[in-house]
């Protein structure tokens, strides 16, 4: 089934030296871009993370220091990444847990102004988890019967397979009511919560009001928590959080300033 599109809807996939979205960087990183009249852009860049890529990391995705070593950092091809995500969607696999808050970083320490909050975003993963519960590979043989094979963990391979899977997904489940072929009803379904920021550590509670989502202020509404405890803040900003919740956090900082 082909998607109906309102406007583009990116596919994109990350790979990286590792899973900590602070920590971490891209070292490869796939787009295919969906036009609402089918047409398709694709583009692999391979980036220079500036650190040791690990051998773990290497031997699942093929990628070693010597093959980034002249590539351009992702400072310098941000804005170009950033072009092609303009006025689109994003979807992915995984991608709501780690590769949209590792992409929202590296953005950040880019100094790129890209507010990618006012997108949907569909996870294929959790569409698939919520249906079947598999991997990637076992997703693209159950809904395509095809073998991912050589091509599993390139980001291009990975990307094509991920787009391919969303569509035979609608096809499989045309009479489902919970999987309509409209995006933002895609990315409602696809999302297993409510973050404010991208890695999760501030989230909606059931009122709408942003609470915190770890540690001894747990539950506990951010508002609550700067009035009661101020140092909390400063204890945040200077601790190894993401750039993104911090950011986010000093928004809502500002907000309750100005009440």
């Amino acid at each position: 089934m082909e998607l109906k599109l309102k406007k583009p809807l990116v596919f994109f996939d990350l790979e990286t030296t590792g899973t900590d979205i602070v920590h971490d960087r891209i070292v490869e990183i796939c787009i295919l871009k969906v036009w609402p009249n089918g047409n398709e852009d694709a583009k692999t860049l391979r980036i220079n993370p500036e650190m040791h890529i690990p051998e773990v990391a290497s031997a699942v995705h093929h990628i070693m220091d010597e093959d980034v070593k002249d590539c351009p950092t992702f400072k310098q091809c941000a804005s170009e990444i950033a072009d092609m995500l303009k006025g689109s969607d994003l979807a992915g696999f995984n991608s709501n847990r780690f590769d949209i808050p590792l992409l929202a970083e590296e953005f950040l320490r880019a100094g790129v102004d890209i507010d990618l909050k006012n997108r949907k975003f569909i996870d294929v993963q959790v569409i698939f988890h919520k249906k079947e519960q598999r991997t990637l590979s076992a997703a693209y043989r159950f809904y395509c019967d095809k073998d991912l094979g050589d091509v599993a963990h390139s980001a291009l391979g990975d990307t094509r397979a991920t787009y391919e899977v969303l569509k035979a997904q609608l096809d499989r489940y045309a009479d489902d009511p919970d999987l309509e072929n409209d995006v933002e009803k895609l990315s409602k379904y696809s999302s297993f919560s409510r973050n404010v920021d991208f890695a999760g550590r501030i989230v909606y509670n059931e009122s709408g009001v942003e609470v915190f989502n770890f540690g001894k202020y747990k539950g506990v509404p951010v508002a609550e928590v700067f009035k009661r405890d101020p140092g909390y803040y400063s204890w945040i900003e200077s601790s190894d959080f993401s750039l993104d919740t911090k950011a986010t956090l000093t928004k809502l900082r500002l907000r309750e300033m100005t009440k």
